[in-house]
């Protein structure tokens, strides 16, 4: 087993054991407060024994927006795939979008784009291991022509749903008919400048005429820098949409040129905003984490960023009419 292994392991086993500490020191209160304030206690211990539940529960997935949460494995771009959908199940993620140019790890040779198709079958039997489903894979760009249906086909092969990319204007009829071929999604993202895709404006006119299977993976935080609002963003992509890339960005610094990831509800981003226009939308597509922060709270921020989303989404089909 090599050191990057030997690390997720440590990391896995001490995060499990910190996280039932939580739960099990709550309890641990209730039980001491009852047993210290008997009278008072009587009257207060259904609502302690609420309130560890409603704590317990904000880890689960809000099940009435029918909202699927996933994360960009680029999030742990200096680990391996297999150390990245571990990670992502620690954290209560069940679904990944494969950064295709991640190594895949121990045992595994390659890459997404590389990989032979006995490689193809280990890794989805390691993601079902770890009960995490490879939904998506991307961003892919700055492809040949002649590459998009070795793509398509591993998609196919491996069950994955949505194919993030940025194709060339060229070559986007020509994605368009492999995606109905193999019954694939493809949501075209937006890098900044200079990106082909940048302004929703860009992508609208290009994708115009093509199928229901082109859409749209909005990436909230490039159109944040780009001086673009997201929610406007949103509105416009409109039915185009199927994928959303889930970050907040700090505020813009005197001397400094790019704006770096936050934990969500920490940056300039109207995330609940957001939420609100993609209810009004009735949006079923997917979300997925995509975190560039310090390598030394990774883990701990993409929790905050879990426990944020499944709150304020419960929240919001809860409270809203």
């Amino acid at each position: 087993m090599d050191g990057h292994c030997q690390i997720c392991q440590y990391d896995i086993s001490l995060r499990f054991e910190l996280k039932c500490l939580k739960l099990f020191d709550l309890l641990i209160f209730i039980i001491y407060y009852t047993i210290f304030n008997m009278k008072k206690g009587i009257i207060i211990l259904p609502v302690l024994i609420l309130v560890f539940f409603w704590n317990f529960s904000l880890a689960e997935k809000p099940q009435k927006s029918g909202w699927n949460l996933a994360i960009q494995s680029y999030t742990f771009h200096k680990f391996s795939l297999k150390e990245s959908i571990v990670k992502a199940n620690l954290t209560g993620i069940k679904n990944v979008e494969a950064f295709y140019n991640q190594p895949l790890g121990e045992g595994l040779e390659g890459t997404l784009l590389t990989m032979d198709e006995a490689t193809q079958k280990q890794l989805t039997a390691y993601a079902k291991s770890q009960k995490v489903k490879i939904v998506a894979t991307g961003v892919v760009s700055n492809k040949k022509r002649d590459d998009w249906e070795k793509i398509f086909q591993l998609a196919s092969s491996m069950g994955i749903e949505i194919i993030t990319c940025e194709p060339k204007y060229e070559d986007l009829k020509y994605v368009d008919e492999l995606a109905n071929k193999y019954k694939i999604d493809v949501a075209i993202h937006n890098h900044p400048k200079p990106s082909d895709y940048w302004n929703p404006d860009l992508f609208l006119e290009n994708v115009k005429g093509l199928s229901e299977r082109i859409g749209g993976c909005a990436d909230i935080g490039h159109w944040k820098r780009m001086g673009i609002d997201p929610v406007e963003g949103l509105k416009n992509y409109g039915t185009r949409l199927k994928v959303v890339h889930l970050k907040d960005i700090e505020a813009k610094q005197e001397g400094k040129d790019y704006q770096d990831d936050v934990v969500l509800g920490k940056g300039i981003i109207e995330i609940n905003s957001i939420f609100k226009e993609l209810k009004n939308q009735k949006f079923k597509g997917l979300f997925a984490i995509e975190f560039e922060g310090d390598q030394q709270t990774l883990m701990a921020d993409v929790e905050k960023y879990v426990h944020f989303f499944n709150k304020s989404v419960t929240e919001l089909f809860n409270n809203q009419k």
